[in-house]
């Protein structure tokens, strides 16, 4: 029982400042089909997994945790600093081992531009 507490337990956490406005990355994090990809890659799924979120404060704090028997909660913290947003990703209960790469890999995603195509 112990061995299965320990393994519930796996936190990870990343942070970087990314030269982004607080205002866009909100609108690129508060998106359910975009927590549901990063909670699958959190618990090592392929598929989507299903969110439920639990905290909602606009160009602050989003929190969501999964539908499914782990539990996953993951919080991102947006803070204005300097010509950018200080950004912290928090993740509880994932599947260990990948989960600081993978949080790494969701702050690529948020700080890389937006590709859109060109419009008549």
């Amino acid at each position: 029982m112990a061995e299965r507490q320990k393994r519930a337990c796996v936190k990870a956490k990343a942070r970087r400042t990314l030269v982004k406005s607080a205002p866009e990355l909100w609108e690129l994090a508060d998106d359910v089909a975009r927590m549901e990809a990063w909670t699958a890659g959190l618990v090592g799924s392929t598929e989507p997994v299903p969110v439920e979120v639990t905290e909602r404060r606009p160009e602050r704090l989003l929190a969501w945790r999964s539908q499914g028997q782990r539990g996953t909660r993951i919080a991102i913290e947006l803070a204005e600093k300097g010509f950018g947003t200080a950004v912290s990703i928090t993740a509880r209960n994932v599947a260990p081992g990948t989960a600081d790469a993978t949080l790494e890999r969701l702050l690529d995603d948020l700080g890389s531009p937006e590709r859109r195509p060109f419009a008549r």
